[in-house]
């Protein structure tokens, strides 16, 4: 019955919320309703920022679509037809028009972000009509059938299931075809015969033809990113990040703005803060003649987003004005997406950005400082776990010195990982289970990796930038990471890669520092971190509002003094067969568990009794300091 009501409740609620410069709707609607996504769009286009138009279909669509064996609520593509008529009004455009064609992107957004784990589509609504609109209504041919083959393969992959490899194979042949490297290198005609080509790629896998359809092509990337929020990579990441209770993600469609039309145009992720330090400087990346999804998924290594000041000055000024404009409107950190057309800068997002424990610690301080936050909310801004990664080991100067530099990736997310090559997630995964310390060896990371990634003490990737799916994931989850390191060349089949003509293979020992970049050969030794600055001051903020005593678990008269040394109010624990793992201890323990009769047994105690007294001075002296 239950089942039947949530039903019965989505076919009267309203199920479309449009955002634009004609109308921007969901005003008072929440983020658990319109997503994160959503719901910062429609805010963004509320203060002003140049935001394409376009729509969000609700969260409790798409638990209507699971409760109804996943499929779409009765009256949604006739919403979803509505707006379309709405958008192409704003825009003077017509969705699969032959003249000027509308085309659309279609993007997940959950109430919570999760990043790269669901499915998008770009550059919908082209057809073998629709491409030649684009080509007449731009001027510019090859421009229109880049964003052709771009949507044939994306929507071959997300929608279709079809491997992005026998796309990838076929883009190889034409590349070798026209003795040429890059993508952005292909003319006009290979990228007409690769349109062909990847027609046929979809048909022979999916034995029907690319859909000529655009509101075909709508509800079937509508349904896409639905199923997307119970994929393994979805479902895995809403474990590990304790994600729980949502309905599930909106979807989220918008007119395209293209980042590809030419070298006046170009796309970017940025962040107001720098997420993995905190420092207050803007941080991000950004490709020229390039869309989204090139620099998300790594294809392409971008340049730092302060290199755009040499290309297009304005354009990094009026992005440095919207960055403080985002911090005054959200009190936080954010992570962002925009696109250059044509000299014409569009924002695609807003959201609050994931971050290392490190970063969060001196961002909320310096919020604090600023007067954006209060010290309560500081304190709330600052995950339990995140705290842990401020305590975790560091290289220590000399045994960096004295270690053998390999090379120097991009610093993605800081720390100091230690391990043995894995070149796949499941390669990570199995080693980890059976003990090993495993760095995840990849040339791009992508959401299919989250096991492995997740497992792996660090990653190393051979391409991608700051702002890569490795990066932001890995910062989200105190992952050391060194990206873009392209000096690698990895070969996953024989389980090796190369660097400067050295190679390496799964049993060789690496260490990543991210906080530089550097890889470096063997096992570099660490040392312990120390509370101070801004920890200590989030410690003391702590103490000043908390309600509760705080007792640590301590076993050893070092931990007691450790915790202590953090601001453990005593000892709440202690188990004392812990005293006995290290050293001659061990030895004793072990004659006495395999002592034969009462007279071994008592003599193997007396080994051990010293030694417990030992530590139980040294943990009572801990306790009782002042």
């Amino acid at each position: 019955m239950a089942t039947k009501n949530r039903i019965a409740t989505s076919r009267t609620k309203k199920m479309v919320y449009y955002f634009g410069k004609t109308k921007t709707e969901g005003k008072n609607v929440s983020k658990d309703i319109l997503g994160g996504k959503g719901l910062n769009l429609a805010g963004m286009t509320n203060i002003g920022l140049p935001v394409p138009p376009g729509f969000t279909i609700t969260t409790e669509v798409c638990a209507s679509y699971y409760d109804q064996s996943q499929n779409l609520p009765t009256g949604l593509m006739d919403s979803v037809k509505k707006n379309i008529r709405t958008l192409e009004r704003e825009l003077k455009k017509t969705f699969g028009d032959s003249k000027n064609p509308l085309l659309l992107s279609v993007r997940s957004g959950a109430a919570v972000s999760m990043p790269g784990m669901m499915n998008t589509i770009l550059n919908l609504g082209l057809t073998d009509v629709a491409v030649e609109g684009l080509a007449a209504a731009t001027g510019n041919r090859r421009f229109a059938y880049d964003a052709y083959r771009r949507l044939i393969n994306m929507y071959g992959d997300v929608v279709m299931g079809i491997d992005h490899e026998h796309f990838e194979k076929e883009f190889d042949i034409i590349k070798k075809k026209y003795k040429v490297a890059d993508d952005t290198d292909v003319p006009e005609q290979g990228l007409v015969e690769l349109v062909a080509a990847y027609k046929k790629a979809y048909k022979k896998h999916t034995r029907s033809d690319f859909p000529q359809d655009p509101i075909e092509q709508l509800k079937m990337a509508v349904e896409a990113v639905f199923s997307s929020w119970n994929t393994h990579r979805a479902v895995r990441y809403r474990e590990v990040e304790g994600i729980r209770g949502l309905l599930g993600t909106a979807v989220n469609v918008q007119a395209m703005v293209y980042g590809n039309m030419g070298d006046d145009s170009g796309t970017g992720v940025a962040f107001t803060r720098n997420p993995s330090t905190g420092e207050n400087k803007f941080y991000g990346e950004f490709l020229i003649n390039a869309q989204g999804e090139d620099v998300v998924a790594g294809i392409r290594t971008p340049q730092p987003v302060i290199e755009m000041r040499k290309w297009n000055d304005s354009i990094y000024k009026q992005l440095i004005s919207i960055k403080s404009v985002l911090e005054e409107n959200y009190r936080d950190m954010q992570d962002i997406e925009f696109t250059i057309e044509k000299g014409k800068l569009f924002m695609l997002q807003t959201r609050n950005g994931k971050r290392t424990g490190a970063a969060a610690v001196k961002m909320a301080c310096d919020m604090v400082r600023e007067k954006l936050i209060t010290e309560k909310e500081a304190l709330l801004r600052i995950p339990a776990n995140d705290l842990t990664q401020l305590l975790l080991p560091s290289f220590t100067v000399a045994s960096k010195a004295k270690a053998e530099l390999l090379t120097i990736g991009l610093p993605a997310s800081p720390g100091a990982s230690v391990g043995k090559p894995a070149f796949s997630a499941e390669e990570a995964v199995k080693r980890t289970a059976a003990g090993e310390k495993v760095i995840l060896v990849r040339k791009e990371t992508s959401p299919e990796d989250i096991d492995g990634m997740h497992s792996a003490a660090g990653i190393l990737t051979s391409t991608g930038g700051m702002t890569s799916h490795a990066a932001v994931v890995a910062r989200g989850w105190g992952r050391c990471c060194v990206a873009g390191a392209g000096e690698v060349h990895i070969n996953a089949d024989t389980r090796t890669f190369t660097i400067n003509g050295r190679k390496f293979n799964h049993k060789d020992v690496i260490s990543l520092d991210g906080s530089t970049g550097e890889v470096m050969r063997g096992a570099v030794e660490t040392s312990q971190p120390s509370l101070s600055g801004d920890f200590s001051r989030i410690m003391r903020w702590s103490d000043k509002y908390r309600r509760l005593d705080v007792r640590t678990n301590a076993d050893t008269p070092a931990d007691a003094q450790r915790a202590r040394d953090f601001g453990a109010q005593g000892i709440g624990l202690c188990r004392t067969e812990h005293m006995f793992f290290e050293g001659d201890r061990i030895l004793a323990m072990r004659e006495m568990i395999l002592a034969e009769n009462v007279k071994d047994r008592r003599q193997a105690l007396r080994k051990l009794l010293p030694f417990q007294r030992r530590d139980f001075v040294g943990i009572f002296t801990a306790k009782y300091q002042s």
